[in-house]
């Protein structure tokens, strides 16, 4: 009973951390914008905002989301409306599931590893525990895993898929009816995100190599659930052979980037003869991309970006923050050690299989370190780290004083880390990242809604992300009409596009001098830079984080 209230209060403190201001902080992105509001045009249409019927992969910006989690948001922008509840409260309540599936892959996992903390001092009755209870735990305050949980991130939900996928699989083990629904789960994380349809056929084939006995024992319903599998992936995979995989792949892929290529050409250059046998064999495409993909892999591992400053990209990261938390170094350092110790016993080797499969999607774009596409990764580094916490508990028991002394220092060490984070988050995250997020933007379109009435045309500056979906989103503006009245713009360099018009609103630079005599009558919102002081400012638009986004000027 003790184990159970445990658990409930660390799945009540994953549930708190997740949901708390869930609508209001971070600010809405573009990304979720276009998730609510795709799944609204659904609701009122049939179709998409550029109005295609049901699909697999959602046009959006021209980068083709994935469809799952926009079906997943559509029953809740059904009941509630369009806001950022709708859009958020699948993620967060996954987000939470996922930190009591990993509690149940431990214990389905490692059963054997139990230690006791004792009531009172020298007394030999105590509470017995598992590994399960340390990585739910360790998950519930994760860093990684809070980001991502808190905001429409389809990654965060593939991560439940491919976790809860996992823990089935060993379910079926014992019983192997659970194998239909571990490889339907493997299959929803495949229509979640697209980083899953790379890692998750490297952990089948782990999955198949270290248990094959097993599944030929189950081959009944190994071949049930595959048939069941193949059936519900055929959508998937004639999607892909469209511009949903194609755009995705030249938009953010590794050939993307055409460093490696320079490099070939520099290294070549180098040689006496440019066309030699050396010179090809040496320098081309295969070594140099593959040498980049071995640089990008590795950089998942490095302390830097786990344990002091985590992503590059502002959306993905807190300030002073890795990925993990520093006392989880010597967490990781003694649970290998213990793993690797002896014999390394097979489920342990899974595990170590997932640490290293799990970055592989991310090493194959040209931005690594990738907080976002190897969020999966931190599954296992929670299972490892917990597996050190366990032994850690272990050793501490053997003496009194140890005891006293070694609780007493790791609560102090995991209560002002996990305090110090929220800090960050909280108070500073928004502040030195301004621009991570959508800030001003639901009230600039708050103001110029109200005020669209007065004016011909509201010109609207184009310095922030995609702010066309945001006013669609905020606006509740009729999809039927977006997709009568919409173009969007040819692809950029990176592969995506956007929407510079509909109705009135017009979406670009706006350069002050120019726009305001060829547009009487109007309203133009611009940044801080765009407006200058002496203009006719009619209004301020501030974000929650109290940064000035906009000044609006009355044409």
């Amino acid at each position: 009973m003790k184990q159970k209230i445990l658990l409930v209060l660390i799945i009540l403190l994953a549930f708190v951390l997740r949901f708390y201001k869930l609508s209001s902080y971070p600010a809405l992105n573009a990304d979720e914008a276009a998730i609510g509001y795709n799944a609204y045009s659904l609701i009122q249409t049939g179709r998409d905002e550029h109005g295609n019927p049901w699909p697999v992969h959602f046009q959006s910006f021209n980068d083709y989301k994935p469809g799952l989690y926009f079906y997943m948001v559509l029953p809740f922008v059904k009941v509630i409306g369009l806001n950022e509840w709708a859009v958020r409260i699948p993620g967060a309540a996954l987000g939470v599931m996922t930190v009591l599936v990993i509690y149940l892959l431990a214990k389905e996992l490692f059963p054997e590893i139990k230690f006791i903390i004792y009531n009172l001092p020298g007394r030999h009755a105590g509470l017995q525990f598992t590994i399960g209870e340390i990585a739910a735990l360790l998950l519930a305050i994760s860093p990684w895993h809070i980001h991502f949980s808190r905001g429409g991130w389809e990654v965060n939900v593939s991560t439940f898929f491919i976790t809860t996928g996992i823990w089935l699989f060993f379910k079926s083990i014992k019983n192997p009816k659970f194998l239909v629904m571990s490889l339907l789960s493997f299959v929803a994380s495949l229509y979640t995100y697209h980083a899953a349809r790379v890692v998750v056929p490297l952990f089948g084939i782990g999955l198949v190599a270290f248990y094959k006995r097993e599944l030929i024992k189950s081959s009944k319903w190994l071949l049930i659930a595959a048939i069941a599998a193949i059936i519900i992936l055929i959508p998937l995979i004639k999607d892909l052979t469209g511009l949903a995989g194609i755009s995705r792949a030249a938009g953010v892929g590794l050939f993307a980037d055409s460093g490696p290529l320079s490099r070939i050409n520099e290294q070549r250059g180098e040689h006496g003869d440019y066309l030699s046998l050396s010179a090809k064999l040496l320098h081309n495409k295969a070594v140099n991309y593959g040498l980049a993909f071995l640089s990008n892999w590795s950089k998942h591992y490095w302390g830097e970006f786990l344990f002091l400053s985590g992503d590059e990209i502002q959306r993905n990261k807190v300030p002073e923050t890795g990925e993990l938390y520093l006392y989880q170094l010597p967490l990781l350092i003694i649970g290998l050690w213990y793993i690797f110790k002896n014999v390394i016993p097979r489920n342990w080797k899974f595990i170590l299989l997932w640490l290293v499969a799990a970055p592989v999607a991310s090493a194959l774009t040209f931005q690594s370190p990738h907080a976002l596409r190897a969020h999966n990764m931190v599954i296992p580094l929670t299972l490892i780290s917990a597996y050190g916490m366990a032994m850690i508990i272990k050793w501490l028991n053997g003496s009194k004083f140890l005891r006293v002394l070694g609780f007493g220092v790791i609560g102090v060490l995991v209560f002002w880390s996990f305090a110090l984070y929220e800090h960050m988050y909280w108070l500073h995250m928004s502040k030195e990242y301004p621009y991570s997020s959508q800030y001003g933007v639901k009230e600039l379109v708050n103001f110029a809604s109200a005020n669209q009435s007065n004016y011909k045309k509201i010109i609207v500056t184009n310095r922030y992300d995609q702010p066309y979906i945001l006013f669609l989103f905020y606006m509740k503006y009729s999809p039927e009409k977006f997709q009568k009245e919409h173009q969007l713009t040819p692809k950029d360099k990176y592969g995506f596009s956007t929407v510079t018009a509909f109705d009135k609103y017009i979406f670009e630079p706006v350069n002050f001098d120019s726009i305001k005599p060829d547009n009487p009558n109007s309203l133009i919102a611009g940044t801080n830079e765009e407006i200058p002081k002496e203009a006719n400012i009619i209004n301020k638009i501030y974000g929650s984080n109290g940064f000035l986004y906009f000044k609006v000027v009355a044409n």
